[in-house]
């Protein structure tokens, strides 16, 4: 406590309040001012890292495309398979049963 009363009333002590009362504002402007202050600046930083998790979600779902593709492009039982499930495509002498939800019917 002796050191705080010496800086603060000593010979210096005026120019000593008045940098701390001046950091004081400074701090409480710069966190609360309208505009451009810290809290704004939190914000921001945690928007981008959002936004930066998303880009890397989207990055490895575009790997798992280009997989996918890739795998469909070179594998021809891959491709066959593929047309089967999604466009109900037969070979030739294949029995074919399509079964519809009647859930959709109005």
């Amino acid at each position: 406590m002796g050191r705080r009363k010496q800086i603060f009333g000593g010979e210096h002590g005026g120019f000593f309040r008045f940098v701390v009362r001046s950091t004081l504002i400074f701090l409480l402007i710069m966190i609360f001012w309208p505009g451009d202050n810290l809290i704004r600046w939190a914000r921001a930083k945690v928007e981008i890292a959002r936004q930066e998790a998303q880009i890397q979600e989207y990055r490895r779902q575009i790997r798992e495309m280009d997989d996918h593709i890739r795998m469909l492009t070179s594998d021809l039982d891959t491709l066959e398979k593929f047309a089967r499930e999604h466009f109900n495509l037969a070979a030739p002498g294949d029995d074919v049963y399509i079964i519809e939800n009647g859930a959709d019917e109005d």
